[in-house]
C-alpha cells in the first residue's frame, strides 16, 4: 500500500507568517486538504495532522512520517522585503529529485521563480534553517510562495486548486501511481 503524508505547517495554534488577515497556518491547511482530495482520488492512502481547519502540532506532525513513501509539510516564505518571492524545499540529499519536481511544479502553475541553483532544493542547514525535525524525520519541507509578497499571494490564491492538482500530480508520480483525470 502507498502511503503519503500531507501535513501543514504551523500547527497548533501557531499562525506562522502573517500578511493582513491572511496566515500561513491557513494557507499550510487549505492546500493540505487540497492535495489531499487529489490523491484520495487516485487511490492513494494519505495521512494529514488534521481534517478541516484543524492543523496538529509539529510533534504530531513528524510521528506521521514513518512508513510513508513521501512526506510532505506544506509551508509558505516570508521575508522584510515585499518583492522578495520564489518557491523552495528543504530536504535530506535522498529526496533532492522530488523536492525539484515540486519546485518546478509550484512555478510554473504560478509564474514565481525557483529559488536557489539546485532547481529549488536546499538541504536542512542552508542559511538561516538548521535541525529541522520533519526534515531530519525524513520529510520534504516545501515553502510555496512568499506570503509576504503581494503579487505572489494574490496569484496563489487564484491557482491554488490548480498548484494542487500539479502537485499532486507529481507526487503520484513519484510514489509510482499513474495520475487520472480530477
Amino acid at each position: 500500500m502507498t502511503i503519503v503524508t500531507i501535513t501543514a505547517g504551523h500547527g497548533a495554534g501557531d499562525p506562522g507568517a502573517v500578511n493582513g488577515h491572511i496566515t500561513e497556518a491557513n494557507i499550510a491547511t487549505d492546500m493540505r486538504n487540497m492535495i489531499t482530495l487529489y490523491l484520495e482520488r487516485r487511490g492513494i492512502t494519505v495521512r494529514n495532522d488534521g481534517q478541516g481547519s484543524e492543523n496538529q502540532s509539529l510533534r504530531q506532525a513528524i510521528r506521521l512520517i514513518k512508513d510513508s513513501d513521501l512526506a510532505i509539510e506544506l509551508h509558505c516564505n516570508a521575508f522584510s522585503n515585499a518583492r522578495a518571492g520564489g518557491v523552495e524545499a528543504l530536504a535530506q540529499a535522498k529526496d533532492k529529485a522530488i523536492c525539484r519536481k515540486l519546485c518546478e511544479a509550484v512555478s510554473d502553475v504560478m509564474g514565481i521563480a525557483v529559488r536557489g541553483n539546485e532547481g529549488g532544493f536546499k538541504s536542512e542547514g542552508s542559511g538561516q534553517h538548521s535541525r529541522l525535525g520533519y526534515v531530519r524525520a525524513g520529510g520534504v519541507i516545501l515553502e510555496l510562495f512568499f506570503i509576504s509578497n503581494p503579487s505572489e499571494l494574490a496569484t496563489y490564491q487564484a491557482k491554488k486548486w490548480l498548484i494542487a492538482r500539479e502537485l499532486a500530480d507529481v507526487i503520484a508520480d513519484h510514489v509510482g501511481v499513474k495520475s487520472c483525470v480530477s
